[in-house]
């Protein structure tokens, strides 16, 4: 298996600073190379030149029965063996060798069949030329590296901290923060030429303000209807209570409440999409916020029905009239809604909003889920259960949504989603999964300190 790599390894900054060392290693050892080779060609050329020179005198002076000078020799015994057959077979040739520790530039040639004569030319000086260019290619080569990556991070660290900063805003907006802009100077700049950067910039800053547009017109209409449809509502509500007793009357009013119920969730979903909510914080027992909450939602219409049969509850907790305290789990369970305190605690919570929550989260169990139901507090974390077939797919992935409902399941979708909305408000974490053993399980784990309160934007009421 391919072992991970560190975060930092995947940046633009790093995989550009890799990019650029490559291509400057690479042009610096092409460069040198080729500096390198030619002026060893030059150096070589003219010692082979000095030394066949040398080697055309010896020969003539041989020849005429003269002296040799001091520079050549006749099969001299430092002569390498490779360069002797050559002279021997007739051929002239060249070579480099050490000569007593020294470099030197041979050159042979035929002398009288059977001995060659060699002629010997310090090649010290020439080496030491050789090896200083090298030398100097290679810092030159590292200094011309260094700078060009010092320029390069420069380069790229602007080019990523804009592209940073596009990325944090991306994350506001997909987060809910509409206001949220890059604002790139470079793409304001009359007459500047914009990069890729800049126009990607400008493309999110484009999108996000068409986004809040379309959205403040969407909680407006959406505000708009509920608030028209409330006059209409109340009058047929009225209305309603005046027809005779009877089945039809019955069915008349259960349609009018459902309608007032989800006008009223209309408008509750409108104020929670505005931001401005305000929290009216207490301390409050959660314990017993948990049971108060299980008798209303058992007092209310949700239960007035019994929930289809299901599996016996668990065994092992103990029944009482109310909640424990804390030290040992315990369970209520006079109603439809089986109450179990782990740990009881105290949180700093606007309770009308965490009531809302729980009381949203018990009537989805009943609706769409099978006894029992059970509702745990385990310190700041509270979970709602129930036996049913759990959550749809999508819900669990992405959340809840509006107006969507599964197996044509009765109700509009509306439930969870502004349970959703006031657990933002208070600064819980509410996420839905299914349980192994079937039935879903909403987790609404609560702050340990007050969230800060919502900042209203400017010129807001």
């Amino acid at each position: 298996m391919r072992p991970a790599l560190p975060s930092w390894a995947g940046t633009l900054a790093v995989k550009a600073a890799a990019f650029i060392t490559v291509m400057c290693c690479a042009l610096a050892a092409l460069l040198g190379i080729l500096v390198h080779v030619s002026v060893t060609n030059q150096t070589v050329g003219r010692a082979r030149d000095l030394a066949l020179s040398r080697l055309e005198d010896a020969t003539t002076a041989f020849e005429a029965g003269g002296s040799l000078g001091q520079e050549a020799r006749l099969d001299p015994p430092e002569l390498p063996p490779s360069l002797r057959r050559l002279a021997v077979a007739g051929e002239r040739g060249t070579m480099v060798a050490d000569r007593r520790g020294r470099p030197t530039m041979w050159a042979a040639g035929p002398a009288d069949g059977e001995r060659a004569l060699a002629v010997a030319i310090d090649y010290s000086q020439s080496a030491h030329t050789i090896e200083a260019l090298d030398t100097a290619i290679l810092w030159s080569s590292a200094l011309a590296i260094g700078a060009t990556l010092m320029v390069g991070a420069v380069a790229v660290t602007r080019v990523t901290r804009r592209l940073h900063t596009t990325a944090q805003v991306a994350r506001r907006i997909t987060a809910g923060d509409l206001d949220a802009r890059v604002d790139d100077r470079r793409a304001k700049e009359p007459g500047r030429p914009q990069d890729e950067v800049g126009a990607v910039a400008v493309a999110l800053d484009s999108m996000a303000s068409s986004l809040q547009g379309k959205l403040l017109s969407e909680q407006r209409f959406t505000a708009d209807v509920a608030h028209e449809l409330r006059t209409p509502l109340t009058g047929l509500h009225a209305a309603a209570e005046l027809l005779p007793p009877g089945r039809p009357t019955e069915l008349v009013r259960d349609r009018v409440t459902a309608l007032r119920t989800l006008t009223e969730d209309l408008l509750e979903i409108s104020r929670l999409d505005t931001g401005r909510e305000r929290l009216e914080l207490d301390v409050e027992d959660l314990g017993a916020l948990a049971v108060r909450v299980v008798r209303a939602v058992e007092a209310s219409d949700f239960f007035g029905t019994p929930p289809a049969a299901g599996p016996p509850a668990a065994s092992g907790t103990s029944t009482a009239a109310g909640a424990s305290a804390t030290g040992g789990a315990s369970a209520t369970t006079d109603g439809e809604v089986a109450v179990v305190i782990v740990r009881d605690t105290h949180v700093e919570t606007d309770r009308r909003r965490l009531e809302r929550v729980l009381g949203n989260l018990l009537a989805n169990a009943h609706r769409h889920g099978r006894a029992p139901v059970t509702l745990t507090v385990d310190g700041p974390v509270v979970t709602v259960r129930d036996h049913g077939d759990g959550y749809p797919e999508y819900l669990v992935t992405h959340g809840p949504q509006r107006f969507r409902t599964e197996g044509g399941a009765r109700g509009h979708g509306l439930g969870l989603t502004i349970a959703v909305g006031q657990a933002e408000v208070l600064g819980a974490r509410l996420a839905f999964t299914n349980a192994p053993d079937g039935g879903a399980v909403a987790t609404l784990t609560l702050p340990q300190s007050p969230p800060a309160p919502a900042r209203l934007p400017d010129g807001a009421a």
